[in-house]
């Protein structure tokens, strides 16, 4: 179950090394195969025609995208917008990690997944673990219909559920 993983590599870089490092502890039940890893774009990954052609086929190969939403996230079109774009195309299950925290699309949500069958959960590791175990699952049993109606999140009682646990 190979995650797509987007983010501003410039300002968010950060997050995506902290989900690499939950998944690396031993003592921590977070699984994140990351999509990038599945092969190493070289130096040669100068044109940017060679690193969207590989980012693409890593897409292919995965079961969902992650998109880690920062400050300015919304803002970057070069590739992040591209990549987007790209998952939406390809139908894939997208999960929207906002590093304010916030469980809900915000004013940060990119506007090419704005209102679409996006779910957004707060940068914390166990919506975020429950979100790419059970999200593309949940995605895939969706009518057509259903995924016309908007931005998703979970519960506050599952929120709730998850505060007790770590108690």
């Amino acid at each position: 179950m190979a995650i797509y993983t987007i983010f501003d590599g410039d300002k968010d870089k950060w997050a995506y090394a902290r989900m690499k490092g939950w998944s690396a502890l031993p003592n921590v039940p977070f699984l994140f195969e990351n999509a990038h890893d599945l092969d190493s774009m070289t130096a040669r990954a100068q044109g940017e025609e060679y690193v969207k052609r590989n980012l693409k086929l890593r897409m292919q190969q995965s079961t969902a995208a992650a998109v880690i939403i920062g400050e300015s996230t919304k803002n970057l079109y070069k590739f992040v917008r591209w990549e987007l774009d790209l998952a939406l195309s390809l139908d894939l299950p997208i999960i929207a990690i906002n590093l304010n925290g916030s469980k809900v699309q915000d004013d940060l949500c990119p506007a090419i997944i704005r209102d679409t069958c996006v779910l957004h959960v707060p940068f914390k590791l166990k919506p975020i673990k429950h979100a790419l175990t059970c999200w593309p699952a949940e995605f895939e049993g969706l009518s057509l219909s259903s995924r016309k109606g908007g931005a998703r999140h979970y519960s506050d009682d599952l929120y709730q559920v998850w505060e007790v646990s770590d108690s």
